[in-house]
């Protein structure tokens, strides 16, 4: 069924589905990651072993991201949002009547399934159903939504975990989903890559979840089977050999999952690149910060979810911030930005202890970080043609969350090679040095890429209004 409304109609209704529906998705993520102890204590399983309903949601995600934007690509988007919506709220269900980990496992994947489906789509909906003109501030506005549901995760985790329990977090994920899932279906018009047969590239489906799938258990389980492992090995091998596969299929294939002429789109890359190292340095800090919070301040969870209201409310401005930011300056200038913010932020927080300064620094971060993952979303949008939308927000999704992942392991492996020699704050000092540095620059490098790149003349200059037809950057369009 589909109401017959107006453009403006149609765009407010398309707004609305895709903006709870990537604030659910927000807020689930990141209120559960407080909710892990008392998970294990009501199943009556070790804190390791409830880790999997993360970690299983991760390996879910990052294995369809690709997969579902190329599918709303070539396929139709409404469906692929419609179905991804549907997905999650019925993962999301299943999570709250789980009567053991096994089932609460499960249904993690089908939650996680459901989620790649619905954000490249998202990003693809939105950019297909705006104008030009207001389409970066859209995005933004999307994103700002969703940056809500990241800044009340901590908070609301930790309120419901110490009060009704972990479960609420899955309920209140179903009338909102079912919300989105309305409007979506009154208002969400449909479209597609009209230049590509309605044909999937389904071997390259199959290598591309096998590899991602593989390298994503072997970085999520890898400390608890050991990185030496016969295990780990075994994932990382296939992980490689699935990928290399990968690569040779969509170089062959006549109608590839990915094109990978993409990444001969120089600001595509500097954008996905600063924004994936910008989601590394989230999750790296986030996670610090919380055994910070609680392992060395002693907080409960629902103060250090409180905490982490600061930063998480700068995240949530970062999306309209960045689409402001993107009426005036070019998508790799603002993605160097939020690096160099993101950079000195985290430096410094390893240099603080003191309250009055640790939470506006730890904001400071937030701001910088969040700046870069959340606009890094609107960005590729701008540098890619909008019928391929959805692929080009699947591969940077991809990235995101398997580089996050990566750093998340390599983070706790830092952590257990360290302690022994010095006590934990140290480590995550040190950690936090090294992850600000990097990020500092990376965004040096990107500013002196696109400086190069414009004395070459193949990218405008930064002076140049982002929105004006004749000032984009390449990828945009034929």
């Amino acid at each position: 069924m589909r109401a017959e409304t107006t453009p403006a109609a149609r765009r407010r209704g398309a707004f609305v589905a895709v903006a709870v529906a990537l604030f659910c998705i927000q807020l689930d993520f990141f209120a559960l990651n407080l909710a892990i102890p008392g998970i294990a204590a009501e199943l009556g399983v070790t804190v390791s072993a409830a880790q999997w309903t993360l970690s299983a949601y991760m390996l879910a995600i990052g294995c369809f991201f690709i997969v579902g934007g190329r599918v709303g690509d070539v396929f139709g988007r409404r469906g692929s949002l419609l179905a991804g919506i549907a997905l999650f709220a019925a993962g999301s269900v299943g999570c709250a009547l789980a009567p053991g980990l096994g089932p609460l496992v499960a249904a993690r994947i089908v939650q996680g399934v459901g989620a790649a489906f619905v954000f490249p789509v998202s990003v693809s909906v939105i950019t297909n159903t705006f104008p030009d003109e207001t389409r970066a501030k859209a995005l933004g506005a999307v994103f700002g939504i969703a940056n809500i549901g990241t800044a009340l995760g901590p908070f609301v985790g930790g309120g419901f975990t110490q009060g009704p329990g972990w479960r609420w977090i899955f309920w209140l994920m179903v009338p909102l989903s079912l919300l989105s899932l309305l409007a979506a279906l009154l208002h969400v018009p449909n479209s597609r890559d009209t230049s590509a047969p309605r044909e999937l590239d389904l071997l390259g489906c199959a290598l591309i979840v096998c590899a991602l799938a593989a390298v994503t258990l072997a970085v999520e389980r890898g400390d608890a089977w050991g990185w030496g492992s016969a295990r780990t090995l075994l994932c990382f091998a296939l992980a490689v050999t699935a990928g290399a596969l990968f690569l040779v299929r969509e170089r062959l294939a006549r109608h590839p999952l990915v094109d990978l002429r993409l990444f001969r789109n120089v600001p595509y890359v500097l954008v996905t690149g600063m924004g994936s190292l910008s989601n590394m340095g989230y999750g790296v800090t986030v996670f610090l910060a919380t055994l910070y919070l609680q392992g060395v301040r002693g907080l409960s969870p629902l103060l250090a979810g409180t905490v982490f209201l600061a930063p998480a409310l700068l995240v949530a401005v970062s999306g309209p911030l960045g689409a402001r930011l993107g009426r005036y300056m070019r998508p790799t200038a603002v993605m160097a930005l939020a690096g160099a913010v993101a950079g000195t932020g985290m430096y410094a927080l390893a240099q603080v202890d003191a309250w009055w300064l640790y939470v506006p620094v730890f904001a400071w971060c937030g701001l910088g970080l969040g700046l870069g993952w959340t606009f890094s979303g609107v960005a590729t949008q701008q540098v890619v043609a909008p019928a391929r939308a959805g692929e080009a927000s699947g591969v940077l999704l991809t990235f995101l969350v398997t580089l996050g992942a990566i750093a998340l392991a390599g983070t706790a492996a830092a952590i257990s090679a360290m302690t022994p020699q010095r006590p934990p704050e140290d480590a995550y000092d040190a950690i936090l040095r090294l992850g600000g540095v990097v990020v500092l620059a990376t965004a040096v490098v990107v500013m002196a890429v696109r400086h190069r790149l414009v004395r070459l003349g193949r990218i405008p200059p930064l002076s140049m209004r982002a929105g004006e037809d004749t000032a984009r950057e390449p990828g945009r369009g034929p």
